[in-house]
């Protein structure tokens, strides 16, 4: 096993030879321009979660309710959404047109497969709301994981379970979520029962669960590259004890501050990206790993927290850097060791300040969420994609707009997003 692994390291490092050789101009492009994905009708926001190499997306749409009765915003209705070259396709629903649906990162792949969860139109039994854990509403109805697949949503069978969820897909057609057991889970507390629910791998039509760390119950699967290699989370139902990586079937936990970590995203290299708690665990702060080292990539000056969510064959990573008050604040990419706000590189002309920076491909496009800055539509929050170019910036949004954007919502709908990404939940 030590031979072979010794073998397939040396294999990707002949590889990444030949990608960086190839890919040598395009990481030193010096500025992008940014196509505007808009909103689905009738909502009001928008943020491109997940991004393939034609340059699709699959945008998390919503309506926004910032007149409800529950603290700040609330999602009302949440939609998955497929945009091809400017056709938005919205996915539907596993129960109807008063269901949700919604996504994690990494939710498309190349053959225009994606993945998500939905709500069906059955009462969860033990009257949880699965999917409400991610920022949808509680409705009380069961979550399914889906995938769908020439216009067609299908659910994704659990593991005992009622409910699951499914976050990412590779170009091989495996997917990778979370699916409830049937065992009750005591980790969770009275107020908010549930079940054990592990990180499973969905091949084949079957669904595998995958291990978690020691004692931990629980497990949540956030990325799979092309070799099958995944990377999520272990820990308990409120708590995200370490970062880790599942191969062949085998869960590697990654090294952290002492204060617990989640992985988001791995390439075909093994380079992981995340975030992990800081070790005074005031924050959470974005982080890269390679081969078995952590590199605390931290936030954007000025910022508070942050984390790293995407990671092309090059080793350009993205993701989104927050204000103290965990608001989203900057876009960032990092690259030879230096993070950079993605509005100093974006022309003024744009008109969109970045907020969050979610996925980047194969050809260094990025796929994200962003304020409108000024003119009709001020404060919208629409999905966006970037494209590096080789052209001067002149001036960026960054030098005209403020150091926080203000949005048509309140801050708390800031929180809830957050949680939707698992925050919140590190420590041990």
């Amino acid at each position: 096993m030590r031979k072979l692994r010794q073998l397939r390291n040396l294999w990707i490092a002949w590889v990444m030879t030949i990608v960086l050789a190839c890919a040598s101009d395009a990481v030193a492009q010096t500025s992008y321009t940014v196509t505007d994905l808009g909103l689905l009708n009738g909502d009001n926001l928008s943020c491109a979660m997940a991004l393939n190499n034609h340059d699709w997306t699959e945008n998390m749409d919503a309506f926004m309710d910032p007149l409800s009765n529950f603290s700040g915003a609330t999602v009302v209705n949440g939609h998955a959404v497929l945009n091809i070259d400017g056709l938005r396709i919205d996915l539907g629903t596993l129960g109807g047109p008063n269901a949700n649906t919604w996504m994690n990162f990494g939710g498309l792949n190349d053959r225009g497969e994606a993945v998500g969860f939905s709500e069906t139109s059955v009462p969860d039994p033990d009257g949880e709301s699965f999917c409400s854990g991610s920022g949808l509403p509680a409705t009380g109805l069961t979550c399914r994981g889906f995938l769908w697949r020439d216009g067609h949503m299908s659910a994704l069978p659990t593991v005992g379970g009622n409910n699951g969820q499914a976050s990412a897909i590779n170009n091989r057609g495996q997917i990778l979520g979370v699916a409830e057991t049937a065992v009750p889970d005591s980790t969770c507390p009275p107020s908010h029962p549930g079940h054990v629910s592990p990180a499973v791998l969905w091949e084949n039509g079957k669904v595998r669960p995958l291990p978690t760390v020691g004692t931990d119950p629980d497990g949540f699967g956030n990325g799979i590259n092309d070799l099958g290699q995944a990377v999520g989370f272990s820990g308990t139902c409120t708590s995200a004890n370490h970062a880790v990586l599942w191969e062949n079937n085998t869960v590697f936990p990654l090294p952290d501050l002492g204060t617990g970590a989640i992985a988001y995203g791995i390439n075909d290299q093994g380079q992981i990206v995340g975030t992990i708690g800081s070790a005074d665990g005031s924050t959470e702060l974005a982080a890269l790993w390679q081969n078995g080292v952590l590199t605390n990539i931290g936030a954007v000056q000025g910022d508070f927290a942050a984390i790293a969510t995407g990671i092309n064959s090059r080793g350009q990573v993205v993701g989104s850097s927050m204000d103290s008050g965990f608001n989203w604040a900057h876009g960032f990419i990092y690259q030879d060791g230096v993070i950079t706000d993605l509005n100093t590189l974006i022309p003024e002309s744009s008109n969109l300040i970045v907020t969050m920076a979610n996925k980047i491909n194969e050809r260094g496009q990025i796929s994200g969420m962003a304020t409108v800055r000024s003119g009709p539509h001020t404060g919208d929050v629409h999905a966006f994609v970037a494209t590096p170019v080789n052209a001067s910036i002149g001036t960026s949004v960054a030098d005209v707009a403020g150091t926080h954007p203000k949005s048509n919502f309140p801050a708390n709908v800031n929180k809830q997003l957050l949680q939707r990404f698992g925050l919140g939940r590190l420590g041990r």
